[in-house]
């Protein structure tokens, strides 16, 4: 048998350049099974065991975590750019939730980046897909922002806590109302909202972050941090949203899977083994739904992303049990 060469991945693709970038520029399909191996390496990136990911669901059977799409949609540039050349800073994350994935079920990854801009001598791109079933159905779409191939270093910490429609967030809980365990009709304006408290090891890190894909980058590689000027590697974003996105879970239940909402913006960084806590905020219902504001901060207080989350008031089924932890 003839030895194969080992192919690094990316070879052969553009450089993530910003000045690369071209607007639009489709990316996919990319296909593949949402199958035992990616729920469990979800589940141990993010510590998150809950019940309806490992037996059964409101929806029948077993369904996948609500974001276990979480880097085939945000890396999807992947397909046309070689990852391990990127050193973009996530500075916004807007999802939709429109349907559970099944475990085992095969899903269609397809967007594209379709606005580039500069800001502040830094040249930001965004980045739009969804995830679709075999069967058609739509599980979720993403927008993402991100600066393109910048120094880590001299720009964390920069991000706004607005929105685009000049609303900001408070970051606020009232300290007079009792803790909202779940979603129900006629949560008083400011009722705070359970949250969690988690830290990530590096060996999450990798995982979430695609070292095992051949990927190195400030998340996974402490040379890669240091060449961007930090002192440790540095908490993907979405490792970020995906805590956020548990604790929402187990706010909303099933609602959360068919209609949940959750625009994020990142504000200050988080580094290897430094603790977040999630925190939420009601902001008042609306044509069926309930808003939140949402946002985390490490032990010293720093608060590192903040944002809206929102879902339908109807089947808010408790969310999973966790199994371990």
């Amino acid at each position: 048998m003839t030895a194969q060469a080992y192919v690094p991945p990316g070879a052969g693709k553009k450089e993530a350049r910003y000045e690369l970038v071209t607007i639009p520029e489709p990316f996919g399909p990319v296909e593949f099974t949402v199958d035992e191996d990616k729920v469990r390496s979800y589940a141990f990136a993010q510590g998150d065991y809950g019940s309806w990911y490992f037996g059964d669901s409101p929806f029948g059977g077993r369904v996948g975590h609500a974001l276990v799409l979480a880097n085939d949609l945000l890396f999807l540039f992947y397909d046309g750019y070689d990852g391990n050349t990127a050193q973009g800073l996530h500075t916004h994350e807007h999802l939709r939730f429109h349907s559970p994935v099944k475990v085992g079920e095969k899903v269609r990854v397809t967007g594209g980046y379709t606005e580039k801009y500069e800001r502040r001598g830094q040249g930001y791109v965004v980045l739009e897909a969804e995830a679709r079933a075999e069967d058609g159905r739509l599980l979720v779409t993403h927008v993402g922002r991100e600066i393109m191939r910048t120094v880590a270093g001299e720009v964390v910490g920069r991000s706004s806590s607005g929105g685009g429609d000049g609303r900001r967030v408070r970051a606020e809980a009232r300290a007079d109302l009792p803790v909202a365990e779940h979603a129900v009709p006629g949560l008083a304006e400011g009722t705070p909202v359970r949250g969690l408290r988690r830290a990530f090891t590096q060996d999450q890190m990798d995982v979430f972050s695609w070292a095992g894909h051949g990927y190195a980058n400030v998340h996974t590689s402490m040379e890669k941090a240091a060449k961007s000027g930090l002192d440790s590697t540095i908490v993907q974003a979405q490792q970020q949203t995906g805590l956020i996105v548990e604790a929402m879970v187990a706010f909303f239940g099933a609602s959360w899977f068919t209609s949940g909402d959750l625009d994020m913006r990142f504000v200050n960084p988080t580094f290897v083994g430094e603790a977040l806590t999630v925190h939420g905020a009601v902001l008042g219902e609306q044509e069926g739904r309930l808003e939140l504001e949402v946002w985390t901060t490490k032990d010293d207080g720093t608060r590192t992303a903040l944002g809206w989350a929102s879902a339908a008031l109807e089947d808010v089924t408790p969310g999973p049990i966790p199994l371990l932890g």
